[in-house]
Formats: C-alpha cells, sequence, structure tokens
C-alpha cells in the first residue's frame, strides 16, 4: 500500500509564539508536517534549500530581509517547486499585492482557525490559489491604485495574444476569483475541461499558478476593476 508523503512546511515569522502556534496546529493535523522554523527571510530563503518544504508560511514583516523579498527569491529559480503562503495580521494589508507579484500563491491571516490553516496549506500545496472572490476585489484595487497612469507593456500584451479566445475568457474568470467548478457552471462545461484550459494558459504565459494569472490578467489590462 503506497502512503502519501505528508506536506512539509516551513513557518517564517520574527515572532517565536507565532511559529511554535502554528507548528503546534499543523503537526497535530493529519498529512502535514512542519520541517522547520526561520526567524527572518534570510533564514527562510536558507532553510528552503536545507529542508526543501512544500509550503512556506511567509511572514510579510520581518526585520532584515522581508517576507516579500524572501518569497520573490524562494519562486525565482525556474525549477522552484515551493508555494508561498503569506502571514499577514490585516486583511486589508497594502504590501499583499507585491507579494503575490512576487510568486506568493495566496495569503492568510494569522488569527485563522487551525482548521482554516490547515485548509490553506492543502489548497496552496495542490497547486490551487488561495485567492477568494473578496481578497481579488482588494488587489484589484490596490493594482489599479499603484498603476495608475502607467502603460501596459507591449510585451505583456504579446504574451496574453498567445492564448485562445476560450482561454482568454477562462483567465478572465480566473481573475475574477472564480474556481474551476465555478467558471465550468460559467461556461458550462466540464470541470475537467476547465482545468486543462487552466493547465494550458499557465504553460503558455509561464505562470507558476492560478493568482500569477489573475494578476496578468490585470496587469495586462483584460480585467479592469469598475470605476478605473
Amino acid at each position: 500500500m503506497t502512503t502519501t508523503p505528508p506536506i512539509r512546511v516551513l513557518i517564517a515569522d520574527d515572532q517565536m509564539m507565532v511559529r511554535q502556534g502554528f507548528t503546534v496546529l499543523l503537526n497535530a493535523e493529519p498529512g502535514i508536517e512542519v520541517v522547520g522554523q526561520a526567524v527572518d527571510g534570510l533564514d527562510a530563503v536558507a532553510k528552503v534549500a536545507e529542508v526543501a518544504p512544500d509550503v512556506v508560511l511567509m511572514d510579510i514583516r520581518m526585520p532584515g530581509l522581508g517576507g516579500i523579498e524572501a518569497t520573490r527569491r524562494v519562486t525565482a529559480p525556474a525549477d522552484a517547486a515551493v508555494k508561498v503562503l503569506i502571514l499577514t495580521t490585516f486583511d486589508l494589508d497594502e504590501y499583499v499585492y507585491e507579494a503575490l507579484r512576487a510568486g506568493a500563491s495566496g495569503f492568510l491571516l494569522k488569527d485563522a482557525s487551525a482548521a482554516e490553516l490547515a485548509q490553506a496549506v492543502r489548497v496552496v500545496a495542490a497547486g490551487e490559489a488561495l485567492l477568494a472572490p473578496n481578497i481579488t476585489k482588494r488587489l484589484i484595487a490596490e493594482y489599479s491604485r499603484v498603476t495608475a497612469g502607467i502603460a501596459v507593456r507591449t510585451p505583456v500584451r504579446q504574451r496574453a495574444g498567445v492564448l485562445t479566445e476560450r482561454e482568454t475568457e477562462v483567465l478572465v474568470l480566473i481573475a475574477q476569483g472564480l474556481s474551476n467548478g465555478e467558471i465550468a457552471e460559467r461556461l458550462v462545461v466540464a470541470e475537467q475541461t476547465v482545468k486543462t484550459h487552466v493547465g494550458r494558459i499557465l504553460a503558455k504565459l509561464g505562470l507558476r499558478d492560478r493568482t500569477q494569472a489573475a494578476v496578468f490578467a490585470y496587469e495586462t489590462g483584460l480585467v479592469r476593476p469598475a470605476g478605473y
């Protein structure tokens, strides 16, 4: 009988109580194992290389090297398999958008329940994005604020041009925060068909996951927030 290996998690936070608390909560969950702790961004980068986690719970605000740059460094290699789940105290954190642009797969509030924490780890480890519709709206607003008046770069538009009409339609719905099931219902197709489209979109655009796909859609102008 083949046993599925546990999801290996690294917790990066400068607060010891947060690290220890999350370690206890996650180690109590079936199929999840905390394999290390990091006290800041530099330590996180080093620990990723050392213990090869599947998922890093990364605090945004840490002394020295912060969570955004640490996220960028651990996800930058073309063969990087690690997923980053950003930890933040505030759901309107101004740095969340930048963290997602840096390669994070989603974010989670530090006051999340044990069940929410475990589910977030499992979702991100499976290659999905932790990007709920209400979070998407905030990201759109933040994107519009930081890019006001900036023209979309031609190379980015050209990348979007490699998609078929249906793939572009799916990309827009991803950016609006819809799940595969919701997209399938909207387009009246099988969910497996949507999964195939998502895989092709990521491959054609050279993106890691749905979160990067959503950010790409905003940056190319495929999705524009109401009122902007």
